[in-house]
């Protein structure tokens, strides 16, 4: 394939990625995290303050907002308890400046989210022009497909949310350290910096870059040195390069704090991270952010690692949610690993499989003849390859061990890196014997996976793949942002224009405001209320995350109050797209379980 073949159908992927991302994203409403997130950035941005939403760092969120300096009038409700009382009211100011103060919600939800699809396109480019470098443009193509056909970054690239960015930010990371590590001039050191500080203010979940890191620049140096001395002297000589990378990122760090912190408070400062980390288990780390937190100087590090810290407490005190039947505030150590069988392609399984096995059959062999020879040869042709692996490894290690089983966008920063492993792999496996075969069987797969994500469209969010029975039964296996983030609430607007619904119970999940949608239709409805409150022949739309959170079963040890929906259990709900539930209900039986009509 020529170089502008290549790029003609790798332009050509890209731009189709945008389109189906923009226009699959308009018919969502806000979602859970971008309540917070949408109002934080404007907040940065305008105010010079990042008293809201510490526990994520502010590139995300200042990129979704610069559109929103475009748009005339916005108001920004600075006089409300939320913004200039009380401790981290990100979900009530969210909610005033957005839904509460004349300001044009959808408009602005619209415009933010444009600057997401481009951090996709980027990170796209690069996966294309990484596997590329490595394995030439076959490769480069099938990756870039892979990539642009994946239903969960397709899903969550369209949000103002953290997970995209934090994997461009991994990815990005990755390959200028790498470069660094091959060439080691100041240029390489320069930029690896700059894009490790970057990174790092996209997520915190980044801060496994830095072992990461230092553990390839151990072997790196190791592998190239012939005896031990020539490894000591080369060891501290790249340490001595990774340390002012560090310091790069560091600096970009404060620069840009310092901005973030201009106008908070110092007093508000330390006293908000004295509260918030009240229960974090360091007490000296504690204090040391604290103390910092009022000095000038020192003031952009303290809002940073009160951010760290905040992620750390959050991990380690897990959350709620359901999970194949069950409710638990504590993790599944199966959780990630089901959760990324059922929510991505078949078709993308059957490859990784494939080029599993190709590794092991080209790299296979006696452990006893020359193995750390073998091993010492294929990193240093393979230490790219090798520094995916390494990162992938850390990530699943630290999903399935840690507390938070918060859906498979955690696992993001995962997906370039097995993309291009995988289209590299399958690439050099493409060829005789059985070449004519091998590519009837991957024009299939690919077809396959193409069709499933278009039969998706716009419901990417929702996507489970035919083990679990497709999008509609999804939300027997989880949900939360792994199926239901509060995406329908616009159509479930829809429907009730559609059917002349005059009046409607809701219990709704999810970052929009069901009254400012729904006006003067809405009622209000929470789980745990009693059941014989609603009257006969009334309509009640239920989210499938609370639905499922009140008929799951409690896991050992939860004493959180379940069962709260189980009375719905008899009815056949009507489906608003696949994360809503109607039901329609005209009685109840002896038992207490509801009766509907279909209608």
């Amino acid at each position: 394939m020529s170089n502008k073949a290549t790029n003609i159908l790798a332009a050509g992927l890209l731009i189709f990625t945008f389109l189906i991302a923009l226009f699959s994203m308009v018919g969502d409403s806000l979602t859970m995290d971008e309540l917070a997130h949408l109002p934080a950035g404007y907040s940065y941005l305008t105010q010079k303050d990042m008293r809201l939403n510490p526990e994520h760092p502010p590139l995300i969120k200042d990129l979704s907002a610069i559109p929103l300096l475009f748009i005339n009038g916005i108001n920004f409700p600075s006089e409300i308890k939320s913004w200039n009382q009380d401790i981290n009211g990100q979900w009530d100011f969210g909610n005033s400046f957005l839904f509460q103060s004349n300001n044009p919600a959808d408009q602005m939800i619209f415009w933010a989210r444009i600057p997401m699809i481009f951090i996709l396109i980027l990170l796209g480019y690069y996966v294309f022009r990484w596997s590329r470098e490595l394995f030439g443009n076959k490769a480069a193509i099938l990756s870039l497909f892979l990539f642009c056909f994946s239903p969960t970054l397709l899903a969550h690239s369209r949000l103002v949310t953290t997970d995209v960015g934090a994997a461009a930010g991994a990815f990005i990371a990755t390959y200028y350290f790498v470069k660094f590590l091959k060439n080691n001039s100041w240029k390489n050191l320069i930029i690896a910096g700059i894009v490790l500080g970057i990174a790092e203010m996209l997520k915190f979940s980044l801060i496994l870059l830095f072992p990461a890191f230092g553990i390839l620049l151990l072997i790196w140096t190791a592998v190239r040195s012939s005896y031990f001395k020539k490894f000591i002297i080369d060891f501290f000589r790249a340490l001595q390069g990774f340390i002012l990378i560090i310091a790069v990122c560091f600096v970009l760090i404060w620069v840009v704090y310092q901005y973030h912190t201009w106008n908070l408070p110092p007093e508000k400062q330390a006293n908000d991270t004295q509260t918030i980390l009240s229960s974090f288990g360091s007490g000296t780390i504690v204090n040391a952010v604290v103390w910092m937190a009022d000095k000038p100087i020192l003031r952009p590090f303290a809002q940073y690692f009160l951010g760290v810290c905040m992620v750390l407490q959050r991990t380690s005190g897990g959350n709620t949610t359901f999970f194949l039947g069950e409710i638990s505030s504590t993790a599944w150590k199966n959780y990630f690993p089901v959760i990324y069988a059922i929510k991505e392609p078949l078709s993308f399984h059957i490859l990784l499989i494939i080029a599993i096995l190709y590794f092991i059959w080209t790299n296979g062999g006696p452990f006893w003849q020359g193995f750390w020879l073998r091993i010492k040869n294929w990193l240093l042709s393979h230490f790219p390859e090798f520094a995916m692996l390494l990162f992938i490894a850390i990530y699943w290690l630290t999903s399935i061990s840690g507390n938070l089983n918060i859906g498979i966008r955690h696992l993001l920063p995962i997906f370039p890196f097995t993309i291009l492993l995988v289209a590299g792999a399958t690439s050099q496996w493409l060829k005789p014997p059985l070449f004519r075969l091998k590519r009837i069987f991957l024009s299939i797969l690919l077809i396959w996976q193409a069709i499933g994500i278009i039969a998706a469209y716009p419901h990417f969010i929702s996507y489970y793949n035919e083990l679990a029975g497709g999008p509609a039964n999804g939300y027997i296996y989880a949900v939360d942002s792994n199926y239901d983030w509060g995406q329908d609430l616009k159509r479930l607007v829809a429907w009730t224009e559609k059917n002349n619904i005059d009046k409607i119970y809701v219990d709704y999940f999810g970052g929009a405001d069901a009254k400012y949608y729904l006006k003067d239709k809405f009622l209000s409805w929470w789980g745990n209320k009693n059941q014989y409150e609603i009257p006969l022949n009334s309509y009640l739309a239920v989210s499938a995350t609370f639905l499922q959170g009140g008929k799951g079963e409690p896991a050992p040890g939860f004493n959180g109050t379940t069962g709260y929906y189980r009375w719905l259990g008899k009815c056949e709900p009507i489906r608003i797209s696949y994360s809503i539930f109607v039901y329609h209900i005209t009685g109840f039986d002896s038992d207490g379980f509801a009766q509907c009509s279909a209608q």
